[in-house]
């Protein structure tokens, strides 16, 4: 018998949940995400499975985690302070994929160097400027980024780039042409920066898991589910954190399919800080040919096809006083929910809302909370950002009594971008306390934050809403036509060739707004999606309902769609693929590309059999070293081929092995 242990840190919530054998769930549980330690947010749920089931905690076969925390790093522009060595691009080169956004003023280096397309040196590369730069710029750094031209045709630069950054600082190196085999060099920059962004945050939540799980007893290996939905070994996560990004989205399509054996369907996964949205087709993820895109940035990352949007339970809430109605809007920010705070420091919460309650006039910060973040390296800040991190300390705090003038609210929110601050406000999580579908956390502050926010101005002067109730009516209805919208944009973006025009556009589009209303006059419209749709989610049960209602679809709330990112990090499979070009750089001859050069050859034959098998012994070694057993090999090949006088000639040649089995561990 195999007991399958999965974990979900989100933004919220850390879920545990116990399979038997992959075909049944014997417990789940939940604990708050608590990410100044995300380990006792992570011993906390599973020792209350642990408990709930009275599995003995060495009974356990393997672990597997998945996370939201790169995803909503990226969504949330946190993470570390990162260097890029840019070899042989120019200057504008870094406006491409939006590099210099992914940036945020971090320090590059365009250095001299990099390969031509056929893996030829294009010019020497520079290494005193390199070493120059490292002692000046490396202070605060938490991971470099390298990235070359045409790299991936000749790595050579970027490994001697990262073994003089590694012997003079020792700090964590990405270079580019091992995240992915393919060419556009600012889009393997882009990745490799988010990546060595993202190293020391996934780096930490492993570690913690692995020692909170090793302390509790728990000794079976520990996975980590990557965006594809396979599942990788820590160690390679480790090094390879962006691949992470859309892992407990992914893990959720797995496990939307397993509990369901849905065979086509839009999985929409709610969490406390995004809302993703998936296809299942003929009982398979759908996977993005054009890498992941999360937070704005398109990546080079092999993930699941998803649309990630910045709404969740605890968006934060703000006022629309534009127009005569007004109204609310949710933010893509993630803000603590004074619900939740208020659990936390109930006199200090209490306190400033009974005050605020009690004002002539709302203030521009009332209802608004902070707090400093426990064991966040605080460097690379200004003298502002520092003073006011200093002021905020680690307590928490009233807005209003921390930001002393109107410049100060630029540096807040340029500690929350690097996690050194969280903040809180009103959220759904709130409007669901105050309506009483959700009894978790302080629904008497929840009460007072919304009335206080009730008493603010539209327009026309009137309060936007009569009282607390009227309001979470009204935050609630706004998260469904938002979600109603994020679904919407998904099917259009899948059938974009039949409808042309953005998805967004025709997501809102007044025929198809009238349509899902059923319209019947001298016109009748009638529109509804198609297809079923799996809410998941700890909040999907308050919320899909209505939203099944306004998209007229069949809405599937599965038992344990609360835990569903977690049943789908231990139900999925190792899967490891490599890929490599062969190229024609002049008759008769054909250039293996290699990961440590390139090799020529006389016959096309013998490169691609070079090639097929220096990626199927990496495959399969890679996926040997995640722990998969019972391996099986697929190999594709894409030959390019043109016609010369009437013959036909060898252009390029693509190869990709994918190595695949079940970790070994999960049939001890």
């Amino acid at each position: 018998m195999a007991l399958l242990l999965g974990i979900d840190t989100g933004g919220t919530y850390t879920d545990a949940v116990l399979i038997r054998n992959e075909s049944e769930v014997i417990a789940s549980a939940k604990s708050l995400t608590t990410r100044h330690d995300l380990a006792i947010g992570v011993g906390g749920a599973v020792r209350a499975v642990l408990e709930q089931s009275g599995v003995p905690p060495d009974d356990i076969s393997m672990a597997a985690l998945s996370t939201t925390l790169a995803t909503n790093a990226l969504v949330e522009g946190q993470g570390g302070r990162v260097a890029l060595i840019y070899i042989g691009f120019n200057a504008q080169d870094l406006e491409r994929h939006g590099l210099n956004d992914a940036l945020k003023g971090d320090p590059v280096l365009i250095l001299s160097g990099g390969h031509t397309h056929a893996g030829g040196e294009a010019a020497p590369l520079d290494t005193e400027s390199l070493i120059a730069f490292l002692e000046t710029e490396s202070v605060g750094v938490s991971g470099f980024a390298v990235a070359g031209v045409f790299a991936t045709r000749n790595p050579t630069h970027e490994l001697e780039v990262a073994r003089i950054i590694q012997e003079r600082t020792g700090a964590p190196v990405t270079c580019s042409h091992q995240l992915s085999a393919r060419l556009n060099g600012p889009k393997r920059a882009l990745t490799a920066v988010l990546n060595a962004r993202l190293i020391g945050m996934i780096d930490g939540l492993i570690n913690r898991a692995a020692d909170t799980l090793a302390a509790i007893g728990i000794e079976a290996p520990m996975m980590v589910v990557r965006g594809d939905g396979a599942l990788m070994s820590a160690a390679q996560a480790r090094a390879r954190p962006i691949e992470t990004i859309l892992s407990g989205p992914a893990a959720s399509i797995v496990g939307a399919r397993w509990m369901t054996g849905a065979e086509n369907a839009l999985v929409s996964d709610i969490g406390g800080t995004t809302t993703d949205v998936a296809l299942i087709e003929r009982g398979l993820p759908k996977i993005d040919p054009d890498g992941a895109q999360v937070g704005g940035f398109r990546t080079m990352v092999e993930a699941v096809a998803m649309r990630t949007s910045g709404l969740g339970g605890d968006s934060q809430v703000h006022l629309k006083s534009e127009g005569l109605r007004g109204g609310v809007s949710l933010g893509s920010r993630r803000v603590l929910p004074v619900s939740l705070v208020a659990t936390e420091a109930p006199e200090v919460v209490h306190a400033a809302l009974d005050a605020q309650l009690h004002a002539p006039v709302v203030g521009e910060y009332d209802g608004c909370f902070v707090r400093g973040v426990v064991g966040q390296a605080a460097v690379g800040l200004s003298e502002r950002e520092a003073a006011l991190l200093a002021r905020i300390g680690t307590s928490v705090l009233p807005m209003g009594d921390v930001l002393r003038t109107r410049m100060e609210q630029g540096a807040l929110n340029r500690l929350v971008d690097r996690g050194l601050v969280q903040v809180a406000g009103i959220t759904p999580s709130d409007a669901s306390h105050v309506l009483g579908r959700v009894a978790a956390w302080d629904r008497g502050a929840a009460e007072k934050a919304l009335t206080i926010f009730a008493r603010r101005r539209v327009g026309r002067g009137d309060s936007v809403a009569r009282d607390a109730e009227a309001l979470a009516l009204m935050i609630v209805d706004q998260l469904t036509e938002q979600t109603s919208l994020t679904l919407l944009e998904s099917i259009f973006s899948e059938e974009q060739a039949l409808f042309g025009g953005s998805p967004s556009e025709l997501a809102r589009h007044i025929l198809l707004q009238r349509g899902l209303q059923g319209h019947k006059s001298l016109l009748s419209i009638d529109a509804h999606v198609n297809v079923d749709v799996i809410g998941l989610g700890a909040s999907a049960p308050s919320y899909y309902p209505a939203v099944g209602e306004r998209l007229r679809c069949n809405m599937i709330l599965p038992e344990h769609a609360g835990v569903a990112n977690a049943i789908g990090a231990v139900v999925g499979r190792i899967i490891q693929r490599r890929t490599g070009t062969v190229t024609a750089p002049s008759e008769g001859r054909f250039r293996v590309h290699l990961s440590d050069g390139p090799q020529d050859f006389t016959a096309s034959s013998k490169a691609l059999e070079v090639l097929e098998a220096a990626l199927r012994a990496e495959a399969v070694a890679a996926a040997e070293e995640a722990g998969a057993s019972d391996i099986h090999v697929h190999v594709s090949r894409d030959l390019r081929m043109a016609e010369v006088e009437a013959q036909q000639v060898f252009v390029e040649a693509t190869v990709t092995v994918e190595a695949s089995g079940r970790p070994r561990v999960a049939h001890d």
